[in-house]
């Protein structure tokens, strides 16, 4: 786990944004950062191997045929701007929950 995938861990744990989140879930071929299965939601943190990454936009497209959205965040996002990953990871869990 990286850095920036610990610091996020300790603000999704315990179901402090009020859904259970599960780290390193192996989902099919793939292993997401994070998901939430009762919101279809999957989290992602990159950093530059990511950059402009056929295999992420695959990767997406593959959660989004089994109804799962993708959330995808830089890792200094992370380091630099938590307060607002978290803000917008919890406006989708809340659009989410209206579905």
């Amino acid at each position: 786990m990286t850095p920036e995938e610990a610091l996020l861990w300790r603000h999704l744990r315990g179901k402090k944004l009020g859904v259970s989140f599960r780290r390193q879930e192996p989902m099919g071929r793939y292993v997401a950062d994070f998901v939430c299965y009762e919101q279809s939601l999957v989290i992602e943190l990159d950093g530059s191997q990511h950059l402009n990454s056929e295999a992420d936009r695959q990767r997406d497209a593959d959660m989004a045929e089994h109804g799962f959205e993708t959330l995808r965040f830089w890792n200094h996002e992370i380091r630099n701007n938590l307060s607002g990953v978290l803000e917008r990871i919890q406006q989708t869990l809340e659009a989410r929950g209206e579905l």
